[in-house]
């Protein structure tokens, strides 16, 4: 290692130290201070985004991007998501806070877990190599599970935890499968070197399995059909703070890998696989919407909500163009604000140690908690893709990017399903504007508060004026366009 490594490896040191610290807390006799605990992470998540926006400025020339042998990247798109992580774990954390005050469990222990999943997902985001994200991925993982079943003396939580473990450890091995196929034909991990030996191969059988083993371990964990079984279960019976980590912040995490290798390393197995993630796109976005319709239970209507968004990100990355790529990081933030905004309104009608759960308990809300009824409609509408908020943008990009890249009947099934998607948002609606609704504890606290409004704020503001969005956007995805040649490559 050299110091050039230590300093682009250095927010993912300090929020590993950081949360190694929180695990050891309790030891210490730091066990009963519960708001140490929160305070402890927001400044540890302070000093890491501080040192991401830092480490940025020493990136000036590509190959200085490079360290530990080509295996991380300190890029524009690695930055961008980074401090999208860093944002919606904060978030999460406020989201927490109440929550667990009313819980009988360790904070510390499920901050920590929340520091080694996005020590994780950076290492992900900014990984060069197969193993690298594959190390990075299991860490974020296996952090998942432990917090989805954290509540342990609840059945529902436990239930959850086992599925998402086991599911998720067959995905695993898929995944490591079909890593191991693709080095034994390229003879490297690096994706650079796999993206130079793709240009020289015309087809090969063992390439092509191992694309596909691939793709489909990817594809569970951004929750595309068909590995989407484990998503409705594991977010109804985890903790509901856990749940919007699932779907906001692990989700994007899955989508800007997705995006890296496939654009890096395998842009010139295109015409091979695009197909198949076209198929597993539509798919997702008909399924997720038509069962999220005949949902009862927010949690699983916003599950499979989340399935549906997952076929519309596969567009970006299916098109493999400029638009595309743009696309890929404009949904991902404007999604994961959409959401935290929807899972702090949620969290706002508490019953025992979940969130409000069933579409009832959202009647009458409009007259209870005016303001937060209204806000609870804009995330909605954005997540709809509706003008002017941000999910507009995010959606015009992606569908842009199908069009231009030939995949126009993929594009039109995806506006088709935004328009049903606003049936089953347009049920939340009316539960809160024209029904009487009985009598139900809102619990409008500070930190949700905080979450929302500032949901509330980036949804409109990004949607009214996209412009710095489009442009931060623009030139974070420079680098990978580059390395990927992929304005050659818009509208084959």
């Amino acid at each position: 290692m050299t110091w050039n490594d230590v300093v682009f490896l250095l927010p993912e040191i300090i929020i590993s130290i950081g949360a190694s610290l929180l695990l050891l807390a309790p030891v210490v006799g730091w066990r009963q201070r519960e708001t140490s605990a929160k305070w402890s992470m927001l400044i540890l998540l302070g000093i890491t985004a501080l040192t991401v926006i830092g480490c940025s400025y020493w990136v000036q020339e590509i190959p200085q991007s490079r360290s530990l042998a080509g295996m991380f990247a300190l890029d524009g798109f690695a930055i961008f998501f980074k401090l999208i992580f860093i944002t919606a774990i904060a978030m999460i954390t406020l989201l927490s806070d109440d929550f667990l005050r009313e819980s009988r469990y360790s904070v510390w222990e499920y901050y920590s877990l929340l520091g080694f999943a996005l020590c994780g997902m950076m290492f992900m985001v900014s990984g060069m190599s197969l193993i690298s994200i594959y190390i990075g991925l299991e860490l974020m993982s296996l952090s998942s599970y432990i917090l989805a079943g954290f509540f342990k003396n609840e059945e529902k939580s436990t239930e959850a935890a086992m599925k998402y473990f086991v599911l998720g450890a067959v995905s695993s091995g898929i995944l490591l499968y079909g890593i191991s196929l693709i080095y034994g034909v390229c003879g490297s991990l690096n994706l650079l070197d796999i993206g130079r030996a793709l240009s020289t191969i015309i087809t090969n059988d063992a390439l092509m399995f191992g694309v596909m083993l691939l793709g489909a371990g990817l594809c569970f964990k951004m929750a595309a059909v068909p590995f989407h079984v484990w998503t409705p279960d594991v977010y109804e019976g985890a903790p509901t703070p856990i749940t919007a980590f699932l779907s906001t912040a692990s989700k994007a995490a899955a989508f800007s890998i997705f995006a890296r290798i496939f654009y890096l390393a395998l842009h010139d197995f295109q015409l091979d696989w695009s197909n198949v993630l076209a198929t597993i796109s539509a798919l997702s976005m008909v399924l997720g919407n038509l069962a999220a319709i005949t949902q009862d239970n927010v949690k699983r209507m916003l599950a499979y909500s989340s399935i549906a968004h997952a076929g519309y990100a596969l567009l970006g990355i299916i098109s493999l163009n400029s638009l595309g790529l743009r696309g890929v990081l404009i949904y991902s933030l404007v999604y994961v604000f959409a959401n935290l905004g929807i899972w702090a309104t949620v969290l706002m009608l508490r019953r025992h140690e979940y969130g409000g759960e069933r579409v009832d308990d959202f009647e009458g809300l409009s007259r209870r908690a005016p303001f937060w009824a209204f806000a609870m409609v804009i995330f909605l509408l954005s997540l709809g893709g509706i003008p002017p908020t941000a999910g507009f943008i995010g959606k015009y990009f992606l569908f842009a990017a199908a069009i231009q890249a030939g995949f126009g009947w993929l594009a039109i099934l995806a506006v088709l399903m935004s328009a049903v998607s606003m049936f089953y948002y347009l049920r939340l609606v009316v539960a809160m504007y024209l029904r009487e609704g009985r009598e139900a504890d809102v619990a409008i606290t500070r930190p949700l508060q905080i979450v929302a409004a500032t949901c509330l704020i980036i949804t409109l503001l990004l949607g009214i004026y996209p412009t710095p969005l489009i442009n931060q956007a623009t030139e974070s995805s420079r680098w990978i366009g580059a390395r990927a040649a992929i304005i050659p490559h818009a509208g084959r």
